[in-house]
């Protein structure tokens, strides 16, 4: 690590700042770019601290940056990993509030729930697959808090990776029941498609994004625990979004699941 505790502690204060009161700032790589990965982990596990120290509950976990091309665009060989916090959920068909957010795009993700523990290192799809309660559509609502979504893998991982809102819904099914590679899913906005994919697009299978979470964890001595809502990443492209709009996310299978922003 480059940064020492205070520094840290301060950046975490900041950047939670921006979020609770929907304010961007420049990325903080512009002022600190000697952090390092394991800076930028202790800065995002210092703003959940926060959240937890105020009585909010982590209720899920996420995964970014699960494009294997935008992976290799970038020059890393993983994901990023975030976290959820309950006051994130939003109900399913629910509404989101724009003011609340600075500048909102939405991903369509296929979303996992955990039977059984997952723990790294050697965590492989099969295990994903195995430990999966069931799957089931989710929209992740991102909102990076650095100005115009400019960011760096630092920063953004330091950002808690972008996570801001999210919901779940559908139809809950059995990892087993579908191919979750060829699954395909049409994201649209007031009624228009406007985004298409299948769950390969996320490191050609959405579990392989899970197996990766449980690698990281298991790095650092953690696991994912029975139970854990935790979604896989997004299968498109982010769309922008403002008040005013509805989306609707339909995946092959498993229904469809939707919130409007007001």
């Amino acid at each position: 690590m480059k940064l020492d505790a205070a520094t840290i502690a301060a950046l975490a204060q900041h950047l939670e700042t921006c979020e609770l009161e929907a304010r961007d700032t420049p990325k903080i790589t512009d002022e600190y770019p000697h952090m390092d990965w394991d800076d930028a982990y202790a800065i995002q596990n210092e703003i959940r601290r926060r959240k937890l120290e105020r009585g909010h509950r982590i209720i899920g976990l996420k995964a970014g940056l699960t494009s294997h091309a935008k992976m290799k665009q970038m020059g890393v060989t993983t994901p990023v990993f975030g976290f959820m916090a309950d006051n994130f959920a939003v109900p399913e068909g629910g509404e989101c509030r724009v003011s609340e957010l600075i500048h909102p795009k939405v991903e369509p993700e296929i979303a996992f729930v955990t039977k059984r523990a997952l723990k790294g290192p050697g965590c492989h799809i099969g295990a994903v697959l195995a430990a999966t309660d069931f799957v089931l559509p989710g929209i992740e609502v991102i909102d990076s808090r650095y100005r115009d979504f400019k960011f760096d893998l630092k920063s953004v991982v330091a950002d808690n990776t972008s996570a801001s809102r999210f919901v779940v819904g559908g139809r809950a099914v059995s990892a087993g029941e579908l191919d979750l590679r060829t699954t395909g899913i049409v994201l649209e906005k007031n009624g228009e498609p406007v985004a298409f994919g299948a769950g390969a697009a996320v490191l050609g299978h959405p579990a392989a994004a899970i197996a990766m979470l449980a690698n990281h964890l298991g790095a650092r001595g953690e696991e994912i625990p029975a139970g854990t809502l935790i979604l896989s990443g997004g299968i498109t492209e982010a769309v922008a979004v403002k008040a005013g709009d509805s989306v609707t996310l339909k995946v092959q299978g498993m229904g469809s699941v939707g919130l409007r922003f007001v």
